[in-house]
């Protein structure tokens, strides 16, 4: 689909008046040329009602979507989800922190996919470097150091003798450095992780992602509609093979909270 709109156009769903209006990132007409039944499905389900449900905000699944395309290294629209994003809410600098945090959970190229889709977009919107996160902040978030301390030692133990070079980046560069920058909060760090990880089928590294995305304030109903809404935009596949993922970590939690629970009795 060629990119027909650069910012958000709105549409009327005759087939949904009381869903009418509804904002789109591009124009659907083109869908139609080649699949009526799919640009129906586009704008009566995906966007008459995935995007306008409020279990997750409208914010929250634009940072998700961006981050399932870089993901997917899928150029083809991010453009435009770029801009509907900025329409939702999410600010420049974080756009720019999501790409470079893609760059570790996704891979360098599919960030320049992510580059140069926003670099266009910041052009027309007339948005500078100046409003962008510096390369170096001044001020970083604090570090967990017990909780990093532990993570560093397990993965140490488990991996050490494998690639000590990835141990050590990784404590390096993602945990005591990416993960503290102050650009994007670590709630939105981690469901922009989530969203790739989940997206890319990068199944076994959901679990330690996801629990730590609700330990960052992610709730579970808030990473539940986010599944639902990757199943569009990732594959209902994708999604599937990480929804007994999911249940375990909510399971985990329920049961850490009962026993809590049962301890102030």
């Amino acid at each position: 689909m060629r990119h027909i709109a650069a910012i958000a156009c709105t549409l009327s769903l005759a087939t949904a008046p009381a869903l009418a209006q509804q904002t789109m990132p591009f124009d659907s007409q083109e869908i139609g040329t080649v699949s009526p039944a799919l640009e129906a499905y586009t704008k009566d389900d995906l966007f008459g009602k995935v995007w306008e449900n409020a279990a997750l905000s409208k914010r929250d699944r634009s940072l998700a979507t961006v981050a399932a395309l870089i993901a997917r290294s899928q150029s083809e629209g991010l453009e435009d989800y770029i801009g509907h994003a900025l329409d939702n809410g999410v600010t420049p600098a974080e756009i720019s922190e999501v790409i470079t945090h893609l760059a570790f959970y996704a891979g360098w190229q599919n960030a320049m996919i992510g580059v140069d889709a926003a670099s266009d977009v910041f052009e027309e919107r007339g948005i500078s470097a100046d409003r962008l996160p510096a390369a170096n902040p001044d001020d970083m978030l604090p570090l967990d150091q017990e909780a990093e301390a532990a993570r560093q030692s397990s993965v140490q133990e488990r991996y050490g003798d494998v690639s000590q070079g990835v141990v050590d980046d990784t404590e390096r560069l993602l945990f005591r450095d990416l993960w503290l920058r102050p650009g994007l909060e670590p709630r939105d760090r981690s469901l922009v992780t989530v969203a790739a990880l989940i997206a890319a089928g990068h199944v076994d590294q959901i679990t330690f992602h996801l629990d730590r995305a609700m330990d960052n304030g992610l709730t579970k109903d808030e990473a539940s509609a986010m599944l639902s809404h990757l199943a569009f935009y990732a594959g209902w596949p994708n999604v599937f093979s990480a929804m007994p993922v999911a249940q375990k970590v909510f399971q985990g939690r329920d049961g850490q909270a009962e026993t809590r629970s049962e301890g102030q009795n």
